[in-house]
């Protein structure tokens, strides 16, 4: 298995913080957040290179960043993936990013695939969510957010008995349900060329969940709940809350 961790937007949002720097370089209680992805990571066994794709603005700043991470973890193989984009005018979304990655890269056409957003923090390992995922065609994880209102900033999904999507809305006018579909997704090695057939038929080319919205009627698609704590940093204010709650997870 290997995995893509996606770090090519913009994060006009949170200029003019971002206007030098990428969101995922930011740092979290003194480390980046794209290191707290690694490190959540790194336990994962049998895990093949990892894909970091950004844009032609921060690349050589993510290279710096991945020579320093692998010459203190040595088993760690990273290989940063610069998609050609300047701005966010041209970028080429979420879902062409993979698709890029996943097209220039002939290792990854035997191998069952990880994505996760360069922006998700996770404070515990992702084995769990990985183990899970043995014999799946496809599986996202979700986490309960537990308010409706708030579940119109995210992907909501419903699901069976047996945790198998039974309805997904991105960003939905009125929410079904209070579980929301996190930036951490398994993919078979047979799902991975229908990113081609999806881009190919016109369709959103950014925001990850995008794919599964499109995806689980098609296919059978699991969910994994993720019972620690789940940040998506979009804003100043989310950074701000993260910087006081994984401050605290790291003096523990």
């Amino acid at each position: 298995m290997n995995a893509i961790i996606l770090c090519a937007g913009y994060a006009t949002r949170l200029y003019p913080l971002t206007l030098n720097k990428a969101k995922p370089l930011l740092e979290v209680a003194g480390k980046p957040i794209v290191e707290w992805v690694l490190d959540n990571l790194r336990p994962v066994s049998n895990l093949g290179t990892i894909f970091l794709v950004t844009n032609n603005k921060f690349a050589s700043d993510f290279q710096n960043w991945a020579k320093g991470y692998q010459d203190r973890y040595r088993s760690v193989r990273i290989k940063v993936m610069n998609d050609g984009s300047t701005s966010d005018n041209d970028k080429l979304g979420a879902i062409g990013d993979i698709n890029f990655v996943r097209t220039r890269e002939d290792s990854l056409a035997g191998d069952d695939l990880l994505i996760i957003a360069g922006d998700n923090l996770f404070d515990e390992p992702l084995t769990g969510f990985v183990a899970a995922a043995k014999d799946a065609v496809a599986m996202v994880a979700v986490h309960d957010v537990g308010d409706l209102e708030a579940m119109k900033k995210y992907g909501t999904v419903t699901v069976d008995a047996d945790g198998v999507i039974t309805h997904f809305e991105e960003k939905p006018e009125k929410p079904r349900s209070t579980l929301a579909a996190v930036a951490l997704y398994y993919y078979s090695r047979d799902v991975l060329p229908l990113f081609t057939t999806y881009l190919a038929a016109g369709n959103n080319p950014d925001q990850p969940g995008r794919f599964l919205e499109w995806l689980y009627t098609r296919k059978p698609v699991k969910t994994y709940q993720i019972k620690g704590r789940w940040m998506d940093i979009g804003s100043k204010g989310t950074l701000e809350k993260a910087n006081e709650i994984f401050s605290m997870t790291k003096s523990e």
